[in-house]
């Protein structure tokens, strides 16, 4: 890097001399477009602007076929150099003019160190120590095989693009290294995106990739010093240079940012100012150091990133901070700096295009074949052990950064570098639809259980004798209806409340089950949900789940409120995985765990009225354009957003789930309640009957449930005859079970006591929609606390309620409400619009087929 230092000094003159100069640009008759050694910024601006779109713009089309964002960069890159847009006469001199790449390059190399620094922070050495025997196996394996193969086919490379001038070690070495590589950024990834971090591949592909890394760095450290010195003597003080200032980083300056870290409570409440400026100055001065004796700046940065403390989430909190400026800037112009030295017209011969042909498949072929056969060697089956070579073979920017230090030293030459990238190309864009072939999701083995990209730690009473979710009932006691297993999810800081009494209203008593003489066994998981994006500090925490699970606050405030509830065993797990995955990894999550009832919590968007003297609990919200566009400006609201997860739940889900929609009433936390269900009929019906059973097994808990009878008729699709008339069956047989006096008497002392505590009454009403809200209001009257539970009855309803609804719509004047009424249903949107301020539990039996909503 000491060839930029003469660029640096002119750019900072430059800079100097621009403050002096006069700033007259267009109205001087200058072109804003064009280079002027004095004042390079303006063109430097214009290079950046169309590096970061043509990357963005490649970027969001190749997301669509879920390639990795590298393929976006490096093929921008590519197309800005002469292999596409450097065709065009005059936008190579123009746009990018020789004289202009030094301050280009500048700029990208600080790029690389940041980036450099941001791998190393995403080095966790406690990866590599959970799985030692089988990182270390196919980790070593993944290397000695490639770089014997890449050292064998150099000799062809030598005898065929070479100058013999040049020495043949020097290129004996890069091409083992690129070989031997392994893009840890990329693959980290490429595993969450395909949601194999919780299988056997991901752990041991995830270990792997860590020790590869590591072993990659420090033999591209060597190569460097090797082909820097001049002998074999000046080779030897350099590496043991390296390997000394490495130590050093490693042990006493580790531990002295560590002990930093303490002393300014950086480990507590995020890296502090003086604690940041410390690690930047280590950042910079280890690239400093390394480059100076030798070795390359890049791997100064590499270590320091190395050596920040992980405990506290001091690590993850610096990649946050750095990793947009780095991703969107600095990244896209060092691949910009490679595209414009990779010219694909040079590959002009059949020789050519065979030697690229046969270096992507030796190197592919020498990663598969090594990393499968030492996965098979420790146990794995044949198509894990494929899995895990398909995923090892992955190159991306890390084999570039390779080939762009072998390209500044001499050792490549311009068409043998543009072989070697449309090759890593290659390889990288092959890995994500290879990996999907040889390993689909119905041949995937968990080795959590927990999910894609998920840690899971067991509850405090988990223990070795522990019944595991196959061996556990799927239904509910025969003596009771009580669910005693959930999944209760966690996504943000404002739905806490809700998914806290919403359990809080589920759990049934604990008391000895005088039938079996046994205690009611509960168990809640709760499943914190991350959204996965294009971030690279994601992507760490996709690879430090068991590390975050122990730290994340909102785990941490359901655990202490768990605690304080009676003692709840809650055991957790956290899914990074994207939102619009969100819904199948809950659903998956459910099913795995043989969990009886899904708990998520809601709180719906605000209503537009135009209603005078509308109801507290309705905002009052006038947008002019909602007319123009023919749509509620709040279509894209935090709200809205959640409310296509809340439904892609009851869409997925193959178990039952509960739905607390938050209306700013904490009921469930504490005191008396009482719960109002009104029961229409159909299975969700029948389901939220049991949930209200459940409910009223608390002696501070009372219900009025009301049997409407209407004027029925069908709207939720056409169901046949049959299952109607089946449901009608099932709907007396759940009603007569739990109203009937009879009942009452034989039943079980638990499910007595809970019945004793529930009044059953009949409404029949042409408009049940009206009468129950005005049965609400009434209720509020007489009881502090009031619970609606509703049936979400898209399915077999017996009755429609749209008309009603619309009634009540119009009469309180709202408008957006379409969004509530396919989130939660007809009944329970229409205490939603009424603006009544009690909460609501909307309920939705387990389905073998696909809700519609």
């Amino acid at each position: 890097m000491r060839e930029l230092s003469d660029p640096a000094t002119m750019l900072f003159q430059g800079l100097a001399n621009r403050a002096v100069q006069g700033q007259g640009g267009l109205l001087s008759g200058q072109d804003p477009s064009g280079f002027y050694q004095a004042d390079p910024l303006r063109l430097w601006i214009i290079q950046v602007g169309i590096i970061i779109m043509m990357a963005q713009l490649l970027g969001f089309f190749l997301g669509k076929i879920r390639q990795p964002k590298v393929i976006a960069e490096v093929l921008g890159g590519i197309l800005l150099g002469p292999t596409a847009f450097g065709r065009i006469p005059g936008f190579t001199n123009h746009i990018f003019p020789a004289a202009s790449i030094s301050y280009l390059s500048l700029t990208a190399q600080i790029g690389l160190c940041l980036f450099l620094f941001i791998i190393g922070l995403e080095i966790d050495p406690s990866v590599i120590k959970r799985n030692a025997r089988l990182s270390v196996v196919v980790s070593l394996a993944g290397v000695v095989l490639p770089f014997g193969v890449g050292c064998g086919i150099s000799v062809a490379i030598y005898n065929n693009f070479i100058d013999p001038s040049q020495n043949f070690n020097h290129l004996m070495l890069f091409v083992g290294v690129s070989f031997s590589i392994t893009a840890f950024p990329v693959l980290c990834r490429i595993l969450t995106a395909l949601k194999l971090l919780d299988t056997t591949v991901g752990l041991i592909v995830l270990s792997a990739g860590v020790a590869n890394d590591v072993i990659g760095w420090s033999l591209l450290a060597l190569a460097v010093a090797f082909v820097n010195a001049t002998s074999g003597l000046t080779a030897l003080w350099t590496f043991l240079s390296g390997l000394a200032f490495t130590l050093f980083l490693l042990f006493p300056t580790k531990w002295a940012l560590l002990w930093l870290a303490r002393k300014t409570g950086s480990t507590v409440h995020g890296p502090t100012m003086p604690y940041m400026t410390v690690v930047m100055l280590v950042l910079w001065g280890s690239a400093f150091f390394t480059d100076i004796v030798g070795v390359n700046a890049i791997f100064g940065a590499f270590i320091a990133g190395v050596i920040i403390p992980r405990e506290g989430g001091v690590a993850l909190a610096f990649a946050e901070k750095l990793e947009d400026m780095v991703s969107i800037i600095f990244l896209p112009l060092y691949f910009t700096i490679s595209g414009l030295n990779t010219n694909l017209a040079l590959i002009n011969t059949g020789t050519a295009w065979g030697f690229v042909f046969a270096i992507a498949t030796l190197d592919f072929s020498g990663k598969f074949i090594g990393c499968s056969l030492s996965s098979k060697s420790l146990g794995f089956s044949w198509r894990e052990a494929t899995a895990v070579g398909s995923l090892m073979s992955c190159k991306g920017l890390v084999e570039l950064i390779v080939l762009n230090v072998g390209l500044s030293a001499g050792i490549l030459t311009q068409q043998v570098f543009s072989m070697f990238v449309l090759e890593a190309l290659i390889l990288t864009f092959m890995t994500t639809p290879l990996v999907n072939l040889i390993y689909p999701p119905e041949h995937r083995t968990h080795a959590s259980g927990a999910g894609a990209g998920v840690a899971h730690i067991p509850a405090k009473d988990e223990g070795e004798g522990a019944t595991t979710p196959s061996s556990r009932q799927s239904s509910t006691v025969d003596e009771h209806p009580w669910r005693r297993r959930f999944v209760a999810v966690l996504d943000e800081f404002n739905h806490m409340p809700g998914i806290m009494a919403l359990t809080k209203l589920a759990l049934p008593p604990t008391a000895d089950n005088s039938a079996s003489g046994k205690k009611l066994e509960l168990s809640v998981d709760a499943l914190r949900l991350i959204e996965l994006s294009d971030r690279m500090s994601t992507a760490m925490k996709s690879s430090m789940t068991e590390t975050l699970i122990r730290t994340d606050p909102l785990m941490g405030v359901f655990k202490m409120f768990a605690e304080q509830s009676d003692n709840i065993p809650v055991s957790g797990s956290l899914a990074v995985v994207s939102h619009d995955d969100w819904a199948h990894s809950v659903a998956d999550h459910a099913k795995r765990h043989g969990s009886q009832l899904v708990l998520v919590p809601w709180i719906p968007p605000s209503l537009s009225s135009t209603a005078d003297g509308a109801d507290a609990g309705v905002k009052v919200e006038h947008n002019p354009f909602d007319t123009f566009f023919g749509t509620s400006s709040k279509d894209n609201s935090a709200s809205t957003m959640h409310s296509h997860f809340v439904r892609g739940v009851f869409m997925h889900s193959k178990v039952d789930v509960a739905v607390y929609v938050d209306r700013g009433d904490n009921a469930g936390t504490s005191g008396p309640q009482h719960v109002l269900f009104p029961f229409f009929g159909g299975p969700d019906d029948r389901l939220a009957l049991e949930f209200v059973v459940q409910m009223c097994s608390n002696p501070r808990t009372s219900a009025t449930v009301i049997k409407t009878v209407a004027f029925p008729d069908t709207i939720y699709g056409q169901p046949n005859t049959e299952h109607i008339l089946q449901s009608d069956t099932a709907d007396d047989i759940t009603w007569s079970r739990y109203a009937s006096p009879a009942f009452e008497k034989d039943t079980h002392q638990q499910l007595r006591s809970a019945l004793s505590r529930i009044q059953f009454t009949n409404l029949t009403s042409p408009t049940p929609l009206h009468a129950l809200v005005q049965r609400t209001k009434q209720l509020r009257e007489t009881h502090g606390r009031l619970v609606v539970v509703t049936g979400r009855s898209k399915r077999l309803a017996t009755e429609t309620h749209l008309q009603e609804l619309k009634q009540v719509v119009e009469e309180q004047g709202c408008t957006g409400y379409e969004v509530v009424k396919k989130t939660i249903g007809d009944v329970a949107t229409s205490f939603v619009v009424a603006g009544a301020q009690n909460a609501l539990v909307v309920l939705q039996a387990a389905s073998g087929f696909v809700d519609e909503a």
